[in-house]
């Protein structure tokens, strides 16, 4: 189930400049409050945000009859397959039923999938290995380390199909953006839209903290319901080409 819209090169530019709280703020305008993945943090920060379209892999309770190390043999194996299929670019995600007891992928894994060139990996459960996944340059996201295999509490048993990650609905081809406070989803269908408002959102946040470390009071300036201020803004804005 892929979202028709396509991330244009210049709103994922966009995007890259923007904090996960500005787009939070967009979508909560528009009615949507449970875009945060909650949860996971970065397994080490990075410099600049990732940014791609979601790709997923659903995780299930894992039946013990059905999960031995043999069906990593398998050229099937559902996890094996979307660190394979994950296109460039792209997001994986996971759904681990926020369950960090054993890991959703390691080290190897996780390089495979840098490597291929994905935008990042997000999993509400957890990695082994996780101070390698942590020296990769491709941002990753997770709840904590841990060493069991995936086998130990997981079966993979479904890519690209919508999913819960960190309570919050991901759906194939909605652009996760990340920062280090963490990760926001915006459906793919408005990402247009969120972006260029969060610029200009980010705008004048920059504005008014300048004017917060001056000594200025945060009344009539945030939000912007003075002329005065809004005058200073604009006058801002063009000295500093924003």
């Amino acid at each position: 189930m892929m979202s028709n819209p396509t991330l244009s090169d210049a709103t994922r530019e966009k995007l890259r400049k923007v904090s996960t709280a500005s787009i939070a703020s967009a979508l909560y305008k528009r009615g949507l409050r449970n875009q945060f993945i909650q949860g996971v943090v970065p397994v080490a920060p990075k410099e600049g945000n990732m940014v791609g379209p979601a790709f997923t892999l659903r995780y299930i309770v894992a039946r013990e009859d059905r999960n031995p190390m043999t069906v990593f043999r398998s050229p099937q194996h559902p996890q094996r397959v979307a660190i394979e299929t994950c296109p460039p670019g792209h997001v994986l995600v996971m759904d681990a039923r926020k369950d960090a007891r054993a890991a959703t992928a390691g080290s190897i894994l996780i390089t495979r999938l840098a490597l291929r060139g994905a935008a990042g990996v997000v999993s509400d459960g957890g990695f082994r290995d996780a101070e390698g996944i942590g020296k990769l340059d491709m941002p990753a996201y997770y709840a904590r380390p841990s060493a069991p295999t995936n086998l130990t509490l997981h079966e993979a048993i479904d890519i690209n199909v919508p999913i819960s990650c960190g309570d919050a609905p991901v759906f194939p081809g909605d652009v996760l953006v990340g920062d280090k406070d963490g990760v926001m989803v915006i459906p793919a269908e408005i990402v247009d839209e969120i972006a260029d408002e969060c610029m200009g959102m980010e705008s004048f946040e920059d504005f008014v903290l300048e004017q917060v470390q001056a000594g200025a009071g945060i009344i009539g300036l945030y939000p912007c319901t003075k002329d005065e201020n809004q005058s200073a803004y604009e006058a801002w804005r063009k000295a500093n080409g924003r």
